[in-house]
C-alpha cells in the first residue's frame, strides 16, 4: 500500500465513520435520560452480540484474548464512560477527553517493548495534558473532577484494549468486537445489578421510550457494525498513517453536535482546551510523517 491521499469516495466513507463516532456521544446522552449507565452499556453489547454472532465468524484468536478485550472495552471503557456522562461531564468534553487513549496506548506499548519516548511525543503529551488540566480547572457545569477522572480511566481501559487487540494480530475487527462482547456483558450486568439495583434496572427498561431504544440500537448498528466494519475496510486498503488522522475529527463532531443539539456552551476556555488536546493528538499522529517527508526532501 502506498502512502497516497484517500480517493474521494474513501475519504467520504472515513468522514461518515468519524461523524458517527463523534455524534454518538450525544446519542449516549439521550439514552442516559432513562437508562442507568451500566445497564445501558450492558444492553449495548447485548445488541452487538445478538444477532451478529450468528453471521460473523469468530476470529482465530484465543478465548483469553477475547475475554481481556471484552472486559477492558466493555466494563472499562464504556462502563466508565457512560457513568461519567450521567451528569459528570458533557458529551462534547467526553468526546475530547477520551481521545487521550492515544497517549495511554503509546505509554503501554513502550513499556512492553522498552522503547524510549521521543521528543515529539513529549511535546504532544504536554499539549494534550495542558488541555485536560484546563478542562478540570474550568469545567463548571460541563465537567466535574470526577467526570474528567472517570473518562481518563475509560481512556486508559480503551488503550489496554488496543494493546490486547494488537497482540491478537491481524483479525476481522468487526468479528473481534462482536465475539469479545460475550465477555463485556456479564461484568457490566453484575455491576449494574450491584451498583444500580434491580428496581432501577426494571424502571429504566419499562420507562424507556422510542428515542431511548433507538439510542441503544445506534450503539450496535451505527457505532459498531458500520463504524468498525467500514474503518477496518479502509485500513485494509490504505496505510494506517493515511486513515487514522481522520480520527482527529471525532471530538470536533462530538463538541459541535453537542452544542447544536443539546445547547452545550463553547466558551473560550473550552475551545482553547480543545485546541490544545487536538494539537497534541495531531503532533503525535502527523509529525513522524512530516519528518519523513522533510528528510526525503
Amino acid at each position: 500500500m502506498t502512502n497516497t491521499p484517500l480517493p474521494l469516495r474513501h475519504f467520504l466513507l472515513a468522514l461518515a465513520v468519524v461523524a458517527v463516532w463523534g455524534t454518538n456521544f450525544v446519542v449516549i446522552r439521550i439514552g442516559l435520560d432513562h437508562l442507568p449507565p451500566l445497564l445501558f452499556a450492558t444492553l449495548r453489547f447485548c445488541l452487538v452480540l445478538v444477532p451478529m454472532a450468528f453471521f460473523v465468524k469468530r476470529p482465530a484468536v484465543s478465548w483469553k484474548n477475547l475475554a481481556a478485550y471484552g472486559v477492558l472495552i466493555g466494563a472499562g471503557q464504556f462502563g466508565l464512560l457512560f457513568v461519567a456522562m450521567k451528569g459528570h461531564i458533557s458529551p462534547g468534553l467526553a468526546s475530547l477527553v477520551v481521545q487521550t487513549q492515544v497517549f495511554f496506548t503509546i505509554g503501554m506499548a513502550m513499556r512492553i517493548s522498552n522503547e524510549r519516548v521521543q521528543g515529539f511525543q513529549v511535546v504532544a503529551l504536554l499539549l494534550a495534558a495542558s488541555g485536560i488540566v484546563l478542562i478540570a480547572a474550568h469545567g463548571g457545569g460541563s465537567a466535574t473532577p470526577l467526570g474528567v477522572l472517570l473518562v481518563l480511566l475509560a481512556a486508559a481501559s480503551w488503550s489496554g484494549g488496543n494493546i490486547v487487540a494488537r497482540q491478537a494480530g491481524p483479525v476481522n475487527m468487526l468479528g473481534y468486537v462482536v465475539w469479545a462482547s460475550l465477555f463485556s456483558i456479564p461484568p457490566l450486568f453484575l455491576m449494574s445489578l450491584w451498583l444500580e439495583g434491580w428496581p432501577a434496572m426494571v424502571k429504566g427498561v419499562t420507562e424507556a421510550g422510542v428515542s431511548t431504544w433507538l439510542a441503544v440500537a445506534w450503539q450496535a448498528v451505527g457505532n459498531t457494525m458500520f463504524g468498525y466494519a467500514a474503518w477496518g475496510w479502509l485500513l485494509a486498503r490504505h496505510p494506517a498513517a493515511t486513515v487514522t488522522p481522520m480520527a482527529l475529527l471525532v471530538p470536533v463532531f462530538g463538541m459541535g453536535t453537542s452544542a447544536l443539539l443539546l445547547g452545550e456552551g463553547l466558551p473560550a476556555w473550552k475551545l482553547i482546551a480543545a485546541a490544545l488536546v487536538l494539537t497534541g493528538l495531531a503532533v503525535n499522529m502527523l509529525w513522524p510523517k512530516l519528518r519523513a517527508r522533510m528528510v526525503a526532501a
